[in-house]
């Protein structure tokens, strides 16, 4: 299958382009800067110069294409104003690669986060956010999904809150840069909230499935460790970078300060046992402690 992605060479994206490759698939990415496209053509995929805004590029891009899947996001967490750009490029950028592909039956994979349940973990079923400072991406991703109506293979897969390799990414990464700053391994509230998580490798094969296999408007779960409370991720981070642990003012977190202070366990147990899908690489705790000093 000839794919195209957006977002390939991201943590994330790198290395869903590598397990396409590996499995007989072609790929071709979208690459914004020289060095980008540089990166996608090393990794043995084909760029598309072009941004998540030039919406032409885009619709180019699916139309030669006999599946996309969709990773790319600015990852602008600055403040409120450019998250909201952030989520208004995705959301439009969501909306032309699935026109395009209206009609034809091809997959389309794009991705979510892993909403929220209260008092127990997240399912499948569970509808995403679609308010809040990300609830944008919620609108956009359903949109996609009821697609499926319209003659396209959608399908969403949701990631948690950490995608983690080598001891760095996601929401546990941030909470390392933080901690690296200030000198303080912080956590919001009694930290006592858990995280879920799942290292890239893991995912990547989850995103590969979805694309193949994956039934028309489904929902999917790329969770390997259910929950971990933050304040045991700090306390691996404090350790490895030899600075306290302690609570924080959710405040320090800005935009994103109510969605770290949230608890938002999830389960995969039905993408596992649907799917097929078996998470084989370190848990987040363990990659944790490939943190340097």
């Amino acid at each position: 299958m000839r794919v195209f992605v957006t977002g390939g060479t991201g943590l994330i994206g790198s290395t869903v382009v590598a397990e396409l490759l590996g499995n007989g698939h072609t790929v071709l990415a979208l690459a914004r800067s020289d060095a980008s496209a540089q990166a996608v053509e090393a990794a043995g995929a084909e760029p598309l110069r072009g941004s998540l805004t030039d919406l032409d590029v885009l619709r180019a891009g699916a139309a030669q294409a006999d599946g996309v899947i969709h990773l790319a996001f600015s990852n602008d967490f600055s403040s409120p104003e450019a998250l909201a750009r952030a989520v208004s490029e995705e959301s439009a950028a969501i909306a032309a690669l699935g026109e395009t592909l209206v009609g034809s039956d091809r997959p389309f994979v794009t991705v979510s986060g892993t909403p929220a349940a209260p008092g127990r973990a997240s399912t499948e079923t569970d509808p995403v956010p679609t308010d809040g400072p990300v609830g944008g991406r919620g609108v956009a991703v359903t949109a996609a999904l009821d697609l499926a109506s319209r003659g396209v293979r959608t399908a969403a897969v949701r990631l948690p809150r950490t995608v983690h390799n080598e001891g760095s990414g996601g929401f546990a990464g941030m909470l390392t840069g933080i901690a690296r700053q200030s000198g303080v391994s912080g956590y919001p509230g009694d930290g006592t909230q858990r995280w879920p998580a799942v290292h890239a490798l893991d995912a990547a094969v989850l995103f590969r499935l979805a694309l193949e296999a994956a039934p028309a408007g489904t929902s999917w779960h790329a969770v390997a460790d259910e929950g971990d409370a933050v304040r045991d991720i700090a306390a691996v981070i404090g350790r490895r970078l030899g600075v306290p642990v302690e609570s924080v003012p959710e405040e320090t977190y800005g935009p994103l300060g109510p969605v770290f202070a949230n608890d938002q366990p999830s389960s995969s147990a039905h993408t596992r046992q649907t799917l097929g899908w078996q998470p084989k690489h370190p848990s987040l705790l363990e990659d944790l402690e490939n943190i340097g000093s």
